[in-house]
């Protein structure tokens, strides 16, 4: 069948391990706690998927990584949406990469070539703050940096070989504060997870509570970017939510994919019902690709920020529509002997969750349609 075709070759070009192993475990088995999933992405060469070939990675393009994450949330929407937070960090480490002088190329070699898992300890979900704006204390101490805070929900914290911080310390030239990015071993002193998530939905992503208490990491493990927020950080922040809204977007749209590509197996539904979801759901695929490739572009300034926002929300309007609709045409002999209808439907939904909310933005993109600056709630 040519639905998902596209997605599930490009998964078997970079990761050809994963498909197959995903494919042999049951559905329900990769979305508990404790699922196999992660497991299965490590040992696939997974986390050096965004990585350049000539530093140990897989070299895949925003618009390959979009159509991995599609084919993985296929499989395992938790899978998908946890693997996004360790992509969201390795883009941004690869920015950071072009601000430096070589030591961050160094550890994102490091990262892809033993295929280490990063979980993402950023500030994504915190209310009017930038996504590398520190969420964490930071004190400068002969050793190094003792840092203190908690990241929840924290996807990967079970799994994680790395915690990726941002903290703002002093400049070595002792002109004021700069922000860096700090690389956490999941094995320091300190450093403990507890439990958060309490949902059945998305439980195999791992998202529980990471406490870093008075955590020493030291030089070589911290990534300075000689700005403040306001100079060029501010354009790491531009690319790492575009980055994290179109790979976010993807690995929502799989999940409800999954349930499309059901119905479409399913010949006694009629022919006119499989063709409409399929346009529809095809439709969002199209309009997420469109922001892929503006980041293959190197395009990524405010006017592609507003519209990998304009495409997520419009795939969350499609998913709303195309889920119901698709749960209804399965009937309810499938949703009744079966928790895998029922739990792609919600874990579908799940996309209208993640920051920044549409109710939060709608003042702020209005502002922007009149030619004021694009402001992130």
């Amino acid at each position: 069948m040519r639905f998902l075709e596209r997605e599930r070759a490009t998964l078997a070009k970079l990761l050809p391990e994963l498909d197959p192993a995903l494919r042999e475990a049951p559905l329900m088995e990769l979305e508990r706690p404790g699922s196999p999933g992660i497991r299965h992405f490590r040992d696939s060469g997974g986390p050096g998927l965004l990585v350049p070939e000539s530093h140990q990675g897989r070299g895949a393009t925003a618009l390959d990584a979009l159509r991995v994450q599609r084919a993985i949330g296929s499989r395992s929407p938790s899978l998908a949406v946890a693997t996004t937070m360790h992509h969201f960090s390795m883009a941004t480490l690869v920015g950071i990469g072009g601000l430096g002088d070589g030591l961050e190329w160094m550890l994102i070699e490091g990262v892809a070539s033993s295929n280490r898992v990063i979980a993402s300890g950023f500030a994504e979900g915190r209310s009017g703050a930038g996504i590398l704006d520190p969420s964490m204390t930071a004190t400068v101490t002969a050793d190094g940096v003792r840092i203190n805070g908690v990241k929840r929900p924290c996807s990967l914290a079970h799994s994680m070989d790395v915690l990726t911080a941002s903290v703002t310390i002093p400049r070595e030239d002792g002109q004021g504060d700069e922000l860096a990015v700090a690389l956490v071993p999941a094995e320091s002193e300190g450093m403990s997870v507890s439990g958060f998530w309490s949902s059945a939905f998305l439980a195999g992503a791992e998202s529980e509570q990471v406490t870093l208490t008075d955590v020493l990491v030291p030089p070589e493990l911290l990534l300075r970017t000689g700005t403040t927020s306001g100079e060029q950080l501010d354009e790491l922040q531009t690319a790492g939510l575009i980055w994290f809204e179109t790979l976010m977007t993807g690995s929502y749209l799989g999940a409800a994919s999954a349930l499309v590509e059901r119905v479409l197996l399913n010949d006694r539904i009629p022919e006119h019902e499989r063709v409409r979801l399929f346009v529809e759901t095809e439709a969002a695929m199209a309009t997420a690709e469109c922001v892929a490739r503006r980041i293959d572009a190197g395009d990524l300034d405010e006017s592609a920020l507003a519209q990998a926002l304009y495409a997520r929300y419009g795939v969350q309007d499609a998913i709303a529509r195309v889920v119901p609709r698709a749960v209804e045409l399965l009937g309810g002999l499938n949703f009744m002997t079966s928790d895998e209808v029922g739990h792609l439907a919600a874990c579908a939904n799940g996309l209208s969750l993640h920051p920044p909310s549409r109710s939060r933005m709608t003042a702020r993109l209005s502002a922007y349609l009149a030619d004021r600056p694009l402001a992130i709630a």
